[in-house]
């Protein structure tokens, strides 16, 4: 008798188990699979996925959400940060970069938002260059400082010189963008969801 009010709860606490395993990612799993894509959303280049990579060790999600939301549930529509995202958007994004906070402004539509490469440098080597009172940090050890009069040494050398403002360089030095800024500047501009979905 012992043996079967055992057994009977062991199995009961068994399928408690699987049921919320099942609850919680069997069946969203299943789900997610069958979600397809847009057609003009594209698989990360090289670049860009290695640029995702710094984004994450840079701690980029902690300030800066990946989900904009659809009109009622915010200002994001108001902000003119474009259409609210869907799932078919994250398809590719592994590990998902939602995010939780906004210190900083929502990112899934940065690239149309701002399509500029040197605006994105500048802003990564020193964000009070184009936004006065920024509370993002500066990015220095993503560029290098070399001498001024090199500039063209390094520009027919195939390096990108940052246009940075005068006043936020060092004097007499120009600033040279490393492949890791350059990464994550096209990782920061393939983050263009303006494509239709259903």
């Amino acid at each position: 008798m012992m043996f079967i009010r055992l057994s009977t709860f062991f199995l009961g606490v068994l399928a408690t188990f699987f049921l919320g395993w099942a609850g919680l990612t069997l069946i969203p799993g299943i789900q997610i699979r069958e979600i397809k894509p847009s057609s003009e959303l594209k698989p990360y280049t090289d670049e860009q996925f290695s640029g995702r990579a710094i984004y994450i060790r840079e701690g980029c999600i902690y300030c800066h959400s990946q989900q904009t939301r659809p009109e009622g549930f915010g200002a994001d529509q108001l902000r003119n940060w474009g259409r609210p995202s869907v799932p078919g958007d994250y398809v590719y994004d592994k590990p998902h970069l939602l995010g939780t906070m906004r210190t900083g402004p929502d990112l899934f539509n940065i690239g149309a938002r701002q399509p500029s490469e040197d605006w994105h440098l500048i802003h990564l080597y020193n964000p009070r260059a184009l936004s006065p009172g920024s509370l993002m940090p500066p990015y220095p050890w993503l560029f290098k400082e070399e001498d001024e009069f090199s500039k063209e040494v390094h520009a027919a050398m195939g390096k990108k010189v940052v246009p940075v403002p005068k006043g936020f360089a060092p004097e007499g030095k120009v600033i040279i963008a490393t492949q890791e800024a350059l990464d994550l500047v096209a990782y920061l501009l393939s983050l263009n969801h303006t494509y239709p979905v259903e």
